[in-house]
């Protein structure tokens, strides 16, 4: 079966490689980042009637301040962030499937004036006119300065690769671009249309998951596996 690559950072590349072995997929593990944990001052819990988590990160690496504001309502974009919040003790867990404008949207509707928005360094700085946001960074994704050689080998008998965020996609085709790989020779696979369109064009084929979920990409993943097999044979 055609290998399946897998950039994102740690402990989420573990996390969606045991669900691609669970789909009869062969992933190899590459992380283009490395999250770091930042030291980060937390504000009064009375300052704010919601919390806002655009990252499973911010909650993997927030810290033991996060305690503080558990008993808040928490807005998560995605499902493994609400699962990581609900692991850190959070109650009140509000998903949205979409992205963080769109989570932020649907914390307006529900009435929510203040917001507490943990984040990585690297972050979309989010805005909504009705919305008071204050924002803490509490990690940072440091990027590899090379492709990883487990990603080169891979890569050079062709593969399918998951593109979780719209900075790896960017990166990816600077990496595969820097280690003069043929592009014609791989297809991407990202999170969103937004992911997708950031590693450009020249892929032999380039999918955007209809849901920025693991389910999602990996389903589209199995599919394109197989077809590289049978092509192959």
């Amino acid at each position: 079966m055609t290998a399946l690559l897998i950039l994102r950072p740690q402990p989420g590349a573990d996390a969606t490689a045991a669900r691609a072995r669970s789909l009869g997929l062969s992933p190899v593990i590459a992380p283009l980042f490395e999250i770091d944990a930042l030291g980060w001052a937390s504000p009064e819990f009375a300052l704010f009637d919601a919390v806002l988590i655009t990252s499973a990160n911010a909650i993997r690496f927030g810290g033991p301040a996060l305690a503080d504001y558990r008993h808040l309502p928490l807005y998560a974009v995605g499902g493994a962030t609400a699962a990581a919040a609900k692991a850190a003790g959070f109650g009140e867990i509000v998903v949205g499937e979409g992205d963080g404008a769109e989570i932020l949207a649907l914390a307006a509707g529900h009435g929510r004036k203040r917001l507490l928005h943990l984040a990585g360094r690297e972050h979309i700085d989010l805005h909504h006119p009705q919305v008071s946001i204050e924002r803490r960074i509490v990690y940072a994704s440091e990027v590899v300065q090379a492709l990883p050689e487990a990603a080169r080998a891979v890569l050079e008998g062709g593969a399918v690769v998951l593109l979780h965020s719209v900075r790896a996609a960017s990166l990816f085709a600077s990496l595969t671009n820097a280690a003069m790989l043929d592009r014609a020779g791989i297809t991407i696979v990202g999170l969103s249309e937004a992911v997708r369109d950031a590693a450009g064009a020249g892929w032999a084929a380039a999918f955007a998951a209809p849901a920025p979920t693991d389910d999602a990409l990996l389903a589209i993943a199995v599919r394109l596996c197989d077809q590289g097999s049978r092509k192959g044979s």
